[in-house]
């Protein structure tokens, strides 16, 4: 089967890469019959190639398709994915199409578990956070026959659309504002790196517009899980208590952010004077704090909304013409802990 052949995979393509019947097929698909282990491997390790997943509505529908748009997400504790969903929501309400999430943990061997599932069901289309997933991951994307949008993110080649922000040019633009304000001294606070790629890009992008000035990041300092507002205000002691000249914080959330600047305050130190700030993601619920926090807002509602306008076009109209790529634009909040000359 050609890889660009955009018709859905069946029994057949898996029968003819695995060199066994269908019917044999099927029952290694299904868990049925006495199957040896040998033909049940190498049939599992031809369906994963080709990207196959099982048809759990097979001849229950005439469409093969039902009224559902998978929605696949790294977490429900980050307040950044449910403002995604409402956009979603908001769009799809006024069609037949509903949302079903799944969560991944940031975990790509869970992503792929979450996404067979879904797609074993025949959704009408998938909205994927990330861009980076498993080779499998892609394989079943790019088979499903269903379009696909991968949200949050622009750096970097989607399966089919992509709808987000250019986290490396977010990272850039922070570091030039930072740098302009005089700070010269700047730590980074994040979460643990690789399995947060929109983090590391941001952090990628940040370092390389400090470099490209003569500065290099002097500590860093990551979480690793917790209560986010509790953990970075351990986080920012102990970068504090290691580097004491540090003039400027830069955290890869909000959250983080948030708890900094809390411990910053209850230590009486000088904000920004002494030390600056700012986090990213926009969280409005923060809005509350003694002090505005600087931020980069992450475009969350506006990206949930054009995914979702996206598949649903393209499901009224298989032949739609949609933007493959939609960057949206960002922009820096400098609040109070940013110091403006």
């Amino acid at each position: 089967m050609s890889s660009d052949d955009p018709r859905p995979l069946t029994l057949r393509d898996v029968s003819e890469a695995s060199g066994v019947s269908e019917m044999t097929v099927s029952r290694v698909l299904r868990n049925r019959g006495d199957v040896s282990q040998a033909t049940r491997e190498k049939v599992m390790e031809a369906a994963k190639a080709l990207g196959y997943v099982p048809n759990k509505i097979a001849g229950a529908l005439a469409s093969q398709r039902v009224n559902l748009v998978a929605v696949i997400i790294p977490s429900l504790r980050n307040m950044v994915f449910p403002e995604v969903m409402s956009g979603i929501s908001a769009v799809l309400e006024e069609t037949d199409l509903q949302p079903v999430v799944g969560v991944t943990d940031y975990m790509p061997e869970k992503e792929e578990r979450v996404l067979y599932e879904m797609l074993s069901w025949r959704p009408s289309g998938v909205i994927i956070a990330g861009l980076e997933h498993t080779d499998a991951s892609k394989a079943m994307m790019k088979a499903s026959g269903i379009p696909v949008v991968e949200i949050m993110d622009t750096d970097g080649t989607p399966v089919d659309c992509a709808v987000g922000i250019s986290h490396r040019r977010a990272g850039r633009e922070m570091a030039r504002a930072i740098l302009k304000q005089g700070y010269q001294n700047i730590g980074f606070l994040g979460t643990k790196m690789p399995l947060d790629h929109r983090a590391r890009k941001r952090f990628e992008g940040f370092t390389e517009a400090l470099a490209k000035e003569g500065v290099e990041v002097m500590d860093q300092e990551f979480y690793s899980g917790g209560s986010a507002l509790a953990k970075g205000r351990e986080m920012t002691k102990t970068i504090l208590e290691r580097e004491p000249e540090l003039d400027f914080l830069y955290y890869s959330n909000d959250m983080i952010a948030a708890g900094g600047l809390l411990h910053l305050m209850d230590a009486g130190v000088d904000i920004p004077g002494q030390v600056g700030l700012a986090g990213f993601n926009g969280v409005e619920l923060l809005q509350g704090l003694p002090r505005q926090l600087a931020t980069m807002d992450a475009c969350r509602t506006e990206i949930g909304t054009k995914a979702a306008q996206i598949i649903s076009a393209r499901v009224e109209d298989p032949e739609a013409e949609v933007e493959r790529v939609i960057e949206l634009a960002p922009r820096i909040s400098y609040g109070d802990t940013l110091k403006r000359r």
